[in-house]
């Protein structure tokens, strides 16, 4: 059983340190800001969608 163990602790670490491409810096910070702005995009959308929709409601059920 410890032997299993052993060999899968291995092979992880080999496909961590020797078979994995890691990204740069820069990429890395690219793709974080494509994803923050996606985030933000989406973020506004839905906003304005509860906005009109809340506004809609009012309208048609007035208190």
């Amino acid at each position: 059983m410890f032997k299993n163990i052993l060999y899968y602790s291995k092979a992880c670490y080999e496909e961590l340190v020797c078979k994995t491409t890691w990204p740069t810096r820069a990429e890395l910070i690219h793709r974080a800001m494509i994803v923050l702005s996606a985030s933000l995009i989406i973020a506004v959308v839905v906003f304005s969608m509860d906005f009109i929709i809340q506004h809609l409601m009012a309208f048609v059920y007035p208190s």
